[in-house]
């Protein structure tokens, strides 16, 4: 049997060069803001991240071994691959030409991604700091319009499929995909020496259709995992958020801390056990939901010079908020840096710019609404 050719478009209203605009005060990753795509000719789009979020709720992610059937569910689908670190405007563009193909196919829009992250094994200690956890990426690419998300355990077997194995073993086989979606710049295969040509010609020979999203950009600066993981460093946590679609979230857990804060007045939760990239030192606005509620807050990255003390700490003072903490799990959302950490000559200093640190997180909050 000939088969037939396959077809390699770009993405169909997403453009090779535009910009990504929010709605005024409504927060990207709800179902029903669309992303307004601006071509360099003028014209706009509509690119809707996903279903609403109670079908979000509905919907199913799965841990398997890559040489494990995935149910049938999540098969004979529109189908996209990757890491999906940050879950970013660039990995909302994917997502959402994905679900444009599923749509015109009449299958699921699929998105495959790895656990752990394929650098923590080939190159232990040295893999960049994570964005999201597994568990933030089940949650986020369903409200980008994931209708089944698929988790690869990742193991030194499967990195060590050449990228025609990997097209034939788990794209065809297992998923028996009938549409792919990928980035410009997408890897794969053992060494990552498959590309988007390499994908392509394979792609070309199976008769399966795949469609390039190019990057995004804002203005002059293309979106990218890494680009918001140097800005988090550098504490410029605004500029992550332009990036990510949402303020840069942070969980951890709350720890038996010295109660200092409590004895000046300020009571604060010491956060440990992070997962992802704590931001850089200094003082921060945030948004803390605790047990499904939000708070405002002023978070402390650092060590705490005025009383001698060098060790790095997180903590974060709820503003309003009474109660026991201890052993919680909270998670913050950076919405502005403040100012940088420095030693105050008195008590009595460090208090009143305390005092003018929560006035002014908790501005940010109100502003932020």
């Amino acid at each position: 049997m000939t088969r037939r050719a396959a077809t390699v478009r770009p993405a169909r209203e997403v453009p090779s060069l535009y910009q990504v605009r929010r709605k005024r005060k409504q927060r990207f990753w709800t179902g029903t803001v669309s992303v307004r795509i601006i071509t360099d000719m003028g014209h706009a789009a509509d690119v809707r991240p996903g279903p609403p979020q109670e079908q979000v709720a509905r919907m199913a992610s799965r841990t398997i071994a890559w040489h494990e059937m995935p149910p049938a569910a999540c098969r004979a689908g529109a189908l996209t691959i990757g890491n999906f670190d940050g879950v970013h405007l660039g990995h909302a563009a994917l997502l959402a030409t994905l679900r444009e193909q599923a749509r015109a196919i009449g299958g699921p829009a699929v998105a495959l991604t790895f656990d752990p992250h394929p650098l923590e094994l080939l190159r232990p200690g040295k893999a960049p700091p994570l964005l999201t956890t597994t568990d933030d990426r089940c949650r986020l690419l369903p409200e980008l319009g994931a209708q089944e998300v698929v988790i690869l355990r990742t193991t030194p077997d499967l990195l060590a499929l050449t990228a025609e194995a990997f097209f034939a073993r788990v794209i065809q086989e297992r998923f028996a995909a009938r549409a792919l979606v990928e980035g410009a710049s997408f890897g794969f295969g053992r060494n990552r020496l498959g590309n988007v040509e390499t994908l392509k010609r394979l792609c070309a020979a199976a008769g399966l259709p795949l469609t390039v999203v190019p990057p995004v950009l804002l203005g002059e600066v293309e979106v990218s995992s890494s680009r918001i993981r140097a800005h988090l460093i550098q504490g410029a946590v605004e500029e992550a958020a332009r990036l990510l679609g949402r303020p840069y979230r942070l969980q951890g857990s709350v720890g038996a801390g010295q109660r200092r804060g409590q004895t000046l007045g300020f009571p604060t939760a010491n956060l440990g056990s992070f997962q992802t990239l704590v931001p850089s030192d200094g003082v921060y606005a945030v948004r803390v939901e605790v047990r499904g509620t939000i708070w405002p807050g002023a978070a402390n990255i650092g060590p705490n010079p005025t009383f001698g003390e060098k060790a790095r700490k997180v903590e974060v003072h709820l503003i309003g908020f009474q109660g026991d903490l201890y052993g919680q799990s909270l998670a913050l959302e950076f919405l502005r840096r403040l100012r940088d950490t420095r030693p105050f000559a008195s008590v009595a200093e460090l208090v009143a710019q305390l005092h003018r640190d929560i006035d002014q997180a908790r501005q940010v909050f109100e502003e932020r609404k």
